[in-house]
């Protein structure tokens, strides 16, 4: 058996690209937005932030109008800054006025609540419940949708399950 030569290693990145149409433009979209305050300097890149990329044009919206007007005049240099920046990359701008959205790192973080869990006594019950399954998938689905149901029933802002037993539930 005749092994095959070694081949050189391909970048992820350029498996990807290959394999996702439209990935290309949508990461140099996101290479340009986060290198936009060194592309344009800070004076412009505090009241302005770079949008879509589509067929080599590259929106940009602008938080005011003389700003805006004065992007427009110097559409050129900033055209040339990109050029310089990702050659055969962008070759024209849409400046447009638009509200520049929060940065990223500036928003609060949210904490996310520990996902409600069952009494111990719910559990053992949800437990004996799916016991007399062989199935495994099955076993699985089961203990979802019994342990996704006695949740639901729970009163709200409530840690614990309903003031009744799962057993209760059934001979009412």
């Amino acid at each position: 058996m005749r092994t095959s030569p070694l081949t050189r290693p391909v970048r992820v990145k350029d498996v990807l690209v290959s394999a996702v149409p439209g990935l290309r433009e949508r990461m140099l979209e996101d290479t340009i937005r986060t290198s936009w305050p060194r592309i344009v300097g800070p004076q412009f890149s505090r009241q302005s932030r770079p949008g879509s990329l589509r067929t080599g044009t590259l929106d940009v919206l602008v938080d005011n109008s003389p700003l805006l007007h004065e992007m427009k005049l110097r559409s050129g240099e900033l055209l040339a800054a990109l050029q310089a920046f990702r050659p055969d990359t962008v070759s024209a701008l849409r400046l447009t006025l638009g509200a520049r959205a929060p940065e990223r790192a500036t928003r609060p973080t949210k904490r996310m609540a520990a996902p409600p869990r069952l009494a111990p006594e719910q559990t053992q019950w949800v437990d004996a419940m799916v016991a007399p399954v062989s199935d495994t998938a099955l076993a699985a689905s089961l203990r979802r949708v019994l342990t996704k149901d006695l949740l639901s029933h729970r009163p709200r802002g409530s840690s614990h399950g309903p003031d009744t037993s799962p057993l209760d539930k059934d001979t009412a």
